[in-house]
């Protein structure tokens, strides 16, 4: 019950935030949809052969060739948009945390690394660190997906190499705050070796600060993710994400078809704007200054 007793004093000062709750609520209910996209969407978006050109553009409400109502109504390939938001929600939760969890391991271990070496091991790698926190991330998202080509590994790396610096930075204030502690210079005095100091005492105690990290992270690769896909450096056209479901229907926003473009959107907006809340609430919780 012990080991129990910080994760339930968490969750129970957490729910206290009913705003929060309910966003977390919704990201559950949104990755629920994704993992079983395949079970409730009616109509398999990636399946172009199974595209009636004849059911494109049709408004919410139309009953297409397939016999069943396309409640979002369909996009400009024929593709009923609740089926195409279904497989695009699964696409950006995906992405967005394989991207996140990636970022988090080479970033943590980078930036703590570099704290616990210290001289010139520790300028080599902040000052690389700091060169691309000086670059702006869609920029270089941009061009490392223009040159890695489209796909979701091709994608996923982009986004990795646009975002671990954060958490470099952020594991590197941590972890130096650490390698000061009296707890850390008695381990060192035991035969124990470097790296299980490192990553067994002091890494676990830079978690808090990366936590709060990973969740603004995590929306930030989705919406990096919507973005390329938007430009038409995503993901191929036949993984229609909600990015690229965005863009189809950009052209036809003006001639009265907006649900093409506004329902991948606001599905797009309800998801990062329930992580950023659940990732506001966390970060309130880990760092007792913010406290309300």
């Amino acid at each position: 019950m012990d080991a129990d007793a910080p994760f339930l004093r968490f969750w129970a000062a957490f729910r206290e935030n009913r705003i929060a709750l309910v966003a977390l609520a919704v990201i559950v209910a949104i990755a629920l949809l994704a993992v079983l996209a395949p079970l409730i969407a009616p109509q398999d978006p990636y399946d172009l052969g199974r595209l009636v050109l004849s059911d494109a553009r049709r408004p919410p409400g139309h009953v297409g060739s397939g016999g069943y109502v396309h409640w979002l109504g369909t996009d400009a390939q024929g593709r009923d948009l609740f089926s195409a938001i279904l497989y695009g929600l699964r696409i950006s939760v995906l992405i967005g945390v394989a991207a996140g969890i990636v970022a988090f391991v080479i970033g943590a271990t980078m930036g703590a690394t570099a704290a616990f070496a210290g001289g010139r091991s520790e300028m080599l790698i902040m000052r690389f660190v700091d060169l691309q926190l000086s670059l702006p991330a869609i920029l270089l998202a941009l061009v490392l997906a223009a040159v890695l080509g489209q796909g979701r590994l091709q994608m996923i790396a982009a986004l990795v190499a646009a975002q671990y610096a954060y958490f470099a930075r952020t594991a590197h204030g941590a972890a130096a705050t650490e390698r000061a502690k009296d707890y850390v210079e008695a381990a060192l005095s035991t035969p124990l070796p470097a790296r299980t100091v490192l990553f067994r005492h002091i890494l676990p105690n830079c978690l808090p600060p990366l936590i709060v990290v990973a969740t603004v992270q995590v929306a930030n690769a989705i919406a990096l993710e919507a973005t390329l896909s938007f430009l038409g450096v995503g993901l191929p056209v036949t993984e229609p994400s909600l990015g690229m479901l965005i863009a189809n229907g950009f052209q036809y926003l003006l001639s009265g078809r907006y649900w093409i473009s506004i329902y991948p959107g606001v599905a797009l907006i309800i998801l990062i704007v329930a992580i950023n809340l659940v990732g506001d609430q966390v970060r309130d919780q880990l760092n007792p200054r913010l406290k309300r």
